[in-house]
Order: structure tokens, then C-alpha cells, then sequence
């Protein structure tokens, strides 16, 4: 008798990968370690943890990975923060999902909001630091600027898709709500992609009536514009404004950012300077790059309004994967949805497009030098598309703000 074994079958090996028995604070201290480390941007997070948990312990089938990464970036929420709660909950239940997305975030929401109370404590106006900010503020508007080319790069690839940007950007420039401007760029890509060409045209027909009728009212990209202070803000109101940035993170956190400062320099609550700092401070950060919100929410109603806003950021991230846990990779063949959601995701492009020329705008009104400042873009600007490091972000913010220390003083 043969004393050879034969080697098992590959599938059965695939589903032999299985996280390793953890307590339930074993588990969270494992993902409060890869929010210490979570340095980069999503593209570094996510490499971090396929190299621990996929090829070096072995949690999840590779392919399986593949197939969950191409769902959570279907869907909107920061990637990296919703693969650690659906690692979570395959390792130690919903329960295990929740405290694997708390550890991840934690790192980054303390720093974020120790960075916050120091802001609004410091001396910034008319001082080195101000200065500094200043500089900062140039800066980010090269990141943006480039995260908004490498978003369209992966969003608009073909001419509707670039026709509901281009149409987002003009109906946010008039001012016409994304409520209305962003359900039709995905009815109308949706059915005009599946050849139902009159179905879409009359879809853009009423979108275009309904903002004809809401023109005076509506919270759009104009609103922004008037500078009108409105009463501080609720709890909830904040909680709420949170909720529709991280509903709305197609294609990456910096998606969020329309829609967060509409709702908060659009109503008063905190200025476009500020807005930036928190955008700047965001990318120094180990934590998903939507952990601005925090800032944001701090800068409009101080802790509690941090929280708030923090926890309506994370909830989505936090509920696809705790409520649809066996129903997610379902997703990817859902094609009328995911064209639903590219036609949506292409009208968020057009947003933030607009929204990064009102900043630019803004900016150059505040800073003391024009040249100096667009030198700090410029130089920005060509390094986050020369250098393809995951330093490139607070290189550029450090490039920054010694800059705008030394020439904006």
C-alpha cells in the first residue's frame, strides 16, 4: 500500500482559508494595529491587509478577496474600512465586524479630533502657522485636483458617462440640488446604456422641470456662494450631513466632498479656509481619508458635532456589510444597479469638479501672493502625478506648508 498522499483538489485548499480563532479583543486590537499603520490612502490600507490576512494568514480565498474588493468599490463607504468589517464578521460574527471596523477607525478619529481641539485653540490669523495654512491650503487643491483625474480615469469611460458629468457640473454651476441632479444621471445612464434612448431623454425632461420648479430654493452649488451664516447647527443635522457624504463615496472619499461642504460652508457653520485645513490635516493621517468629516464636524459644533457627523460618515460602511454580509458579492450581478450606480457615480465627478474650482476661487482670494500660492500648486500638482508613493499626499501638504511659512508670512 502506497504510502504517498495525494495533494488535495486547489478548491479545497481555497476553502481551507479561514481567519484563526481570536477573542472578540484579540480581534479588536488586530484591526486597532492596522488603523496605527493605515497610512497612504486606501490603495496602501487595502495592500496592507491582502498581505497580512489573504496571502500571509490566510483569512480568505484570494479570489474571494477579489470578488468582495470589486463589491465595496460598487458601493459607496471608504474600501479599506468596510473589507475590515466584512473580515470582521467572517472571523467572529456581527460583532466581530463591528469592533473590526471600530479599531480600524479608532487611530485616526482620536489624532483627528486631538488635531481639531488644537485648531480651534491655536493662534492661526495673521500668524506663522496661519501662514502655513495658507500654503497647505494651495497644496490641497493639487490633490484634490489630481484624485479628481484618477477617479474620472476609472468612472468615465464612455461618452455617457461623460455626458452625465458634464451635465452634473452645469446643473450644480446653476444651482440645481444633487438630489435631483444625481438620480437622473443614473436613470437616465441606466436606461440609455441599455438602448432605451426615449426612456432616458424623458427622464433628463423631468429632472430638468423639477429643477426648473425648485430653482430658488434648492441647496445647491450657488448657495455656497452668498456666505449666508445660518443658526448653529443640531446634532442631528450634522449626523445627517455625514450620513449623505458617506452614502454618496463613489469612487473615494474625496467623492464626500461636495456634499459635506455644502452642507457646512454652504450654511455659515465653518469657512472654506477651514474646510481645506481639516481636507489637509486629513491626508497626514493614518485613517480612511473621509475621517475629514470629523474635523469638519468639530469645526461646526464642536465634540459632539464631531461625533455626529463621524458616526453618519462610517454608518453606511458599517451597515452594507453588517446587514447584507451574505447578500454583498449579489452586487456585481446586479447589472441594471451597477449601471444605476456608475450613471450616479459619473454625476458626482461633475460635482466635485465644480466644487474644486469654487475652492481654487476662494483660495486665491485669501492668499497674500498669488504667485507664490499657485508656485505651491503647481509644484503640488507635479509630484502627485510623478510620484507614485503612498508619501506623495503629506509630502506635498509638508512641501506646503513651508512654503506658504517662509513666502506667505
Amino acid at each position: 500500500m502506497s504510502s504517498i498522499e495525494h495533494p488535495a483538489p486547489a478548491s479545497a485548499a481555497l476553502d481551507e482559508a479561514q481567519p484563526p480563532e481570536l477573542s472578540y479583543p484579540a480581534l479588536f486590537l488586530r484591526f486597532l494595529r492596522f488603523g496605527m499603520m493605515a497610512f497612504g490612502g486606501p490603495v496602501a490600507q487595502i495592500a496592507m491587509i491582502r498581505r497580512e490576512l489573504v496571502d500571509e494568514e490566510r483569512w480568505i480565498p484570494s479570489d474571494r478577496f477579489n470578488k468582495l474588493l470589486a463589491v465595496m468599490q460598487v458601493l459607496p463607504g471608504p474600501e479599506a474600512h468596510e473589507l475590515c468589517v466584512h473580515l470582521g464578521i467572517r472571523a467572529k460574527g456581527r460583532l466581530g465586524g463591528l469592533l473590526a471596523g471600530l479599531g480600524f477607525m479608532l487611530p485616526g478619529l482620536v489624532l483627528m479630533l486631538a488635531l481639531a481641539w488644537a485648531y480651534t485653540r491655536l493662534p492661526i490669523q495673521g500668524t506663522l502657522l496661519g501662514a502655513a495654512f495658507l500654503g497647505i491650503q494651495a497644496a490641497v487643491i493639487a490633490v484634490i485636483v489630481r484624485a479628481v483625474h484618477r477617479i474620472g480615469e476609472h468612472i468615465l469611460f464612455d461618452p455617457w458617462l461623460w455626458a452625465a458629468a458634464i451635465a452634473a457640473a452645469a446643473a450644480s454651476l446653476a444651482g440645481v440640488s444633487f438630489w435631483i441632479v444625481l438620480p437622473a444621471a443614473g436613470a437616465a445612464y441606466a436606461l440609455g446604456s441599455t438602448g432605451r434612448y426615449a426612456l432616458a431623454a424623458v427622464v433628463v425632461a423631468l429632472a430638468v422641470g423639477l429643477a426648473a420648479l425648485t430653482w430658488a430654493g434648492s441647496p445647491g452649488g450657488a448657495e455656497i456662494m452668498t456666505g449666508t451664516k445660518e443658526p448653529a447647527p443640531a446634532i442631528a443635522a450634522l449626523f445627517w450631513a455625514g450620513l449623505k457624504g458617506g452614502l454618496l463615496t463613489f469612487g473615494g472619499a474625496y467623492t464626500a466632498i461636495p456634499f459635506i461642504r455644502n452642507d457646512t460652508v454652504g450654511r455659515g457653520w465653518m469657512t472654506d479656509a477651514q474646510f481645506l485645513d481639516g481636507l489637509g490635516l486629513s491626508g497626514i493621517l493614518p485613517a480612511p481619508l473621509v475621517i475629514f468629516a470629523t474635523f469638519v464636524g468639530w469645526i461646526s459644533g464642536g465634540l459632539a458635532g464631531a461625533l455626529a457627523m463621524t458616526a453618519g460618515m462610517f454608518l453606511p460602511a458599517f451597515a452594507f456589510s453588517l446587514l447584507l454580509y451574505d447578500r454583498l458579492e449579489a452586487v456585481v450581478e446586479h447589472k441594471r444597479l451597477q449601471l444605476f450606480l456608475a450613471g450616479v457615480a459619473a454625476g458626482v465627478v461633475g460635482l466635485i469638479v465644480v466644487t474644486v474650482v469654487d475652492l481654487a476661487r476662494t483660495t486665491g482670494a485669501r492668499t497674500p501672493n498669488l504667485i507664490v500660492s499657485a508656485l505651491i500648486f503647481a509644484v503640488s500638482l507635479a509630484i502627485m502625478y510623478r510620484w507614485k508613493s503612498k508619501l506623495a499626499t503629506p509630502v506635498v501638504l509638508a512641501i506646503g506648508a513651508a512654503i506658504g511659512a517662509i513666502a506667505l508670512s
